[in-house]
């Protein structure tokens, strides 16, 4: 009865998880790892799962839930007509590079310095929306094939190291470059699902489970958070994308902003 009552709070955070991750995949088109991340990575330190283990385990897991949930914003995005098909099928080859990469990498890198990379991407992409909320693009549009290229494979690659969905990124360079806030929420939710699957396979494949990992992990995905926050992002997803809808482009941004900067916050002050 006692262990119940231990694990019930944090099953409870996990579901509370579930439901903010959903509404901001639909909302910012995210797939939720900017809020799964660091639940996950100070959770599985309560239970007592040490630093380095658990920004690896929040990582992967984050990453395998935002598959479900990328899926289901995809479709809604789709219906919005907010997804460029055809940039995907360009970008895709370049971004599951990336993905390959930075999955192959992270096994090979100290959990310090993926909370580092964590908190300094989400700072400063909530720096340049802040920022730039108002601002003129930094190009009148996108660049050359090539250079699309090369924003896919550095959008896959830091992502997957850090299990967010590409949202992060993929929105405020794409807005930067004179493209339009909703169609590039709606394109980065594909986005997410172009980082994710991959790149948990990828880590399933080369990486094994800590010698701490907590209960519910197999190789370095915990199956028991999955289960607990998949069926809230999945039902929420839609919502936060029909809410989205009824925002301008500069309350957007700024939303996007604001859960970016605290989240960055909070993950540098743990490596500091």
């Amino acid at each position: 009865m006692e262990s119940m009552f231990h694990f019930l709070p944090i099953a409870i955070a996990l579901m509370v998880t579930g439901v903010i991750a959903g509404l901001l995949a639909g909302l910012l088109g995210v797939g939720g790892g900017i809020v799964i991340v660091p639940v996950l990575f100070y959770l599985f330190q309560y239970f007592g799962v040490e630093p380095v283990s658990a920004m690896l385990i929040a990582t992967a897991t984050s990453l395998a839930t935002i598959v479900p949930t990328s899926v289901r914003s995809i479709r809604a995005h789709h219906n919005n007509d907010n997804v460029d098909w055809p940039l995907l099928r360009w970008l895709a080859p370049f971004i599951v590079i990336g993905v390959v990469a930075g999955s192959l990498l992270v096994s090979r890198v100290g959990g310090p310095w993926l909370t580092g990379l964590f908190g300094v991407i989400a700072s400063l992409s909530a720096l340049n929306m802040l920022f730039r909320a108002n601002a003129a693009p930094l190009a009148k549009q996108l660049p050359s094939k090539p250079g699309q290229g090369v924003i896919g494979t550095s959008i896959g690659c830091l992502s997957v190291m850090v299990g967010i969905g590409g949202g992060t990124l993929t929105v405020p360079t794409l807005t930067a470059l004179n493209y339009p806030a909703h169609r590039a929420v709606g394109t980065a939710a594909a986005v997410g699902l172009l980082i994710a699957l991959p790149g948990v396979i990828t880590m399933l494949l080369a990486g094994s489970a800590p010698v701490d990992a907590p209960i519910g992990n197999v190789g370095v995905v915990n199956w028991l958070g999955f289960a607990f926050i998949v069926p809230f992002t999945v039902l929420f997803s839609p919502m936060g994308a029909r809410l989205g809808k009824k925002l301008d482009s500069v309350r957007l941004k700024k939303v996007f902003a604001l859960v970016l900067a605290f989240t960055g916050a909070r993950m540098l002050l743990q490596v500091l």
